[in-house]
């Protein structure tokens, strides 16, 4: 899509890609010198424009991509962790910290209730030593914050046996952690996007399958600082084009990478 922006007359759009090493907060670096626009498979959410300070630091373009939840599992454990619902106290589910991935899977097996606030009973293992939840707004994570008792949490254990503790991996490595860790028994099941659980079923050879697709919808887009609202509005007359108002998303692109570049070579002014 960046290249295709980048054809694009009129814009004048040229993009220096640069990787960015560390998940957690990506969205907000567009607010600093560093970065113009930061994009990277990032959910739209209002919590998310906002700095430590509660201030609006940056603003979303418009949704480009669609994601849902989902578990990938191995083939063999498919039937078996068929929905959220069946991951129970003797299952592992690793998940990235600060993800929507994370967020969401901690609501649907009610570790967290809707606004991210654990449930009573829950322990967290971080780096500083255990800590058990009570239920109150002082443990709470969600996919923006965390509350700082719970920062450095690698292992979550529930309150009972409804529900499924959570591992934390790929601080260094990323989701190839996460991959490993459940190609060699480590963890049961990968919470996380199903664009991303998808491929990574689809590159297995047979090894990994795609369960439990949340109902929930989300949607992905670039970050720019909130009084960039030039740039803002270029990206985002361009972006719906491209996408032909959300139309066009990843399957399309997944079945013909050329898509977005057809798209950018019929842009008149």
């Amino acid at each position: 899509m960046l290249t295709a922006l980048e054809t694009m007359d009129g814009a004048g759009l040229s993009f220096n890609r640069r990787a960015i090493a560390e998940w957690p907060g990506i969205w907000l670096l567009s607010a600093g010198d560093e970065f113009d626009i930061v994009g990277g498979g990032i959910t739209i959410l209002d919590s998310r424009t906002r700095n430590d300070d509660g201030n609006t630091a940056i603003a979303f373009t418009n949704g480009h991509i669609t994601f849902r939840q989902s578990l990938l599992v191995r083939a063999e454990d498919a039937q078996r962790l068929a929905t959220h619902d069946a991951l129970t106290s003797d299952v592992r589910v690793g998940v990235l910290t600060g993800t929507t991935g994370e967020a969401r899977l901690l609501q649907l097996t009610g570790l967290a209730d809707g606004n991210g606030v654990l449930a009573a009973g829950t322990r967290v293992a971080t780096g500083a030593g255990d800590v058990l939840a009570d239920g109150s707004e002082g443990y709470t994570i969600t996919a923006a914050a965390t509350s700082p008792i719970l920062q450095g949490r690698r292992h979550i254990y529930p309150p009972d046996g409804t529900m499924p503790q959570v591992i934390y991996l790929g601080d260094e490595s990323g989701e190839v952690e996460l991959l490993d860790a459940l190609r060699n028994g480590d963890i049961d099941a990968i919470g996380r996007g199903a664009i991303g659980n998808t491929d990574a079923a689809q590159e297995s050879d047979g090894a990994f399958a795609v369960t439990a697709l949340d109902d929930a919808v989300e949607y992905g887009g670039f970050t720019v600082a909130a009084g960039d609202t030039e740039l803002l509005a270029l990206l985002n007359e361009r972006i719906d084009f491209l996408t032909d108002h959300r139309r066009i998303g990843y399957a399309e692109w997944r079945a013909d990478p050329t898509v977005f570049l057809q798209r950018a070579a019929r842009w008149e002014q």
